[in-house]
């Protein structure tokens, strides 16, 4: 899981900062606003590559997905990029606790079939 995630992160990371880029040319945005907000949501991208597997990982990454929607009330576009970064990091956490259960269970395949060399 950690792996999709991750990847799904950095890209967000990415667009964040494009994002960033976009709205510097609102003239009703100060410089500093705006790469305050685009520089504490990359932080926060970075941030939780490290901890998406640990408890709460998962639900600040929703969050994160939440605050890149809203974004879209100051650069529209982001609302549409929003969507496509929620699907996916929803298909991230599926997909990827799909794979860790069978890495599980095929390494517990593995210990059961091996004979101990007793």
């Amino acid at each position: 899981m950690r792996t999709l995630c991750s990847s799904t992160l950095i890209g967000e990371f990415f667009v964040i900062g494009f994002a960033g880029l976009v709205a510097m040319k609102d003239p009703d945005l100060s410089m500093a606003t705006v790469w305050t907000v685009s520089g504490v949501a990359m932080f926060l991208c970075v941030l939780l590559c490290g901890l998406v597997t640990r408890p709460g990982g998962v639900a600040l990454g929703w969050a994160l997905q939440v605050a890149l929607i809203a974004s879209g009330l100051v650069v529209p576009m982001m609302f549409l990029l929003g969507v496509i970064f929620a699907a996916l990091w929803w298909a991230s956490v599926h997909y990827g606790r799909k794979v860790d259960e069978a890495k599980a269970r095929f390494a517990a395949q593995a210990d059961s079939s091996t004979p101990d060399a007793a």
